[in-house]
């Protein structure tokens, strides 16, 4: 397995591609903001050879779906994600005409993904981790082969997700963070949504959010 990561929008949102050898990829939270990041986004699967087969969301908020349009309309593919993130995807572009940017909607979701669902492709398998607390429906995606775990904006290096936009809970995120990722291996590396990698122990170890490190 391959893992690509683009940065895209004024937010700085991290854009995953993993890829099979054969080059079958899965595209997680595609954030391309404008046409010049569609266009980075379009080469760069072409200059690897890679085939999207696979659109996932960890979760809805929009800079994470800004993509999701050029997406289906470039490679027909419709995103997937948690059925809780149904009520802040329809609220795009409210959200969107607040913040002063204008963009179409997204399309409407291929299918939703439930807890622990096992997404295939080629070699590449990926486990949905529901870990709700920044949305209600926020998923991270692991790969226990390959020691790692792409967590959206649930867990940071060094931090966590905001719990202060609808759907958020801080004491849910913290109990997500401890009873699903906490558990994972120690050297498991970390992909969030925004930021640096880390790795599980890392987090365990530091995270100012916890008090482990004291225990």
């Amino acid at each position: 397995m391959n893992i690509y990561k683009l940065v895209f929008s004024p937010i700085e949102v991290n854009t995953y591609i993993i890829a099979s050898d054969s080059g079958d990829c899965a595209i997680i939270d595609c954030a391309c903001f404008n046409k010049k990041e569609c266009d980075i986004l379009e080469s760069f699967i072409e200059s690897n050879k890679l085939n999207p087969v696979v659109l996932l969301n960890t979760h809805c908020h929009f800079d994470h779906i800004f993509g999701n349009k050029f997406i289906f309309e470039k490679y027909n593919l419709k995103s997937q994600y948690h059925e809780q993130e149904k009520s802040i995807h329809d609220d795009f572009m409210e959200r969107i005409m607040r913040s002063g940017c204008k963009f179409d909607a997204p399309p409407e979701p291929e299918r939703y993904i439930a807890d622990n669902e096992i997404i295939e492709f080629n070699s590449v398998s990926l486990r949905a981790l529901h870990v709700p607390g920044h949305t209600s429906g926020s998923l991270a995606f692991y790969s226990e082969k390959e020691g790692c775990v792409f967590t959206g904006d649930a867990l940071f290096a060094g931090s966590i997700g905001r719990t202060d936009l609808p759907g958020g809970n801080f004491n849910t995120l913290i109990a997500s963070i401890q009873k699903r990722l906490f558990t994972l291996s120690p050297s498991t590396v970390v992909y969030p949504g925004h930021g640096d990698s880390s790795e599980i122990g890392n987090e365990i170890a530091s995270n100012p959010w916890f008090n482990n490190k004291n225990s």
